[in-house]
């Protein structure tokens, strides 16, 4: 789980969860999931931790177990490790993040995804491996359950 995806993101940090924790799941991602989770990293993650300093994934690779628990969808991208979500410290952090990530990256999804219930903000991207795959469907205000 030490292992470097990038220069700045490793294995665990994209596995860890507070929900996994608590519950006793067990994270644990296939070689074919790290493969895909280094890929994000690389081309997604890594650009944007260097245009904006250290970046805080909230949620990265999820097993079924966890998708389940902490109510994802179960088409969810974060079941193959294509997908993480960002902590962002501030709605102007957030959209500068989500502009640079738009113009600037090969994505395949990037939500700039608000939850009602507590007003929390975060942004969620996803890279898949074969890049001509890649939607690049970006929605600049997606509500969460």
């Amino acid at each position: 789980m030490n292992q470097r995806l990038s220069a700045h993101f490793t294995l665990r940090e994209m596995c860890q969860s507070g929900t996994a924790m608590k519950r006793d799941i067990k994270n644990i991602p296939t070689e074919p999931v790290v493969r895909r989770l280094r890929l994000l990293c690389q081309n997604v993650l890594e650009p944007l931790r260097l245009r904006f300093g250290v970046i805080r994934i909230t949620s990265g690779y999820r097993c079924e177990q966890l998708n389940a628990a902490v109510g994802g969808s179960p088409h969810s991208q974060h079941l193959l490790g294509e997908a993480a979500d960002i902590h962002i410290a501030s709605m102007e952090v957030g959209r500068k993040m989500y502009e640079y990530i738009r113009d600037r990256l090969d994505y395949d999804q990037l939500l700039f995804e608000h939850r009602m219930s507590n007003g929390a903000c975060w942004l969620h991207v996803s890279y898949k491996p074969l890049r001509q795959l890649n939607r690049h469907q970006a929605v600049p205000y997606y509500r969460a359950a």
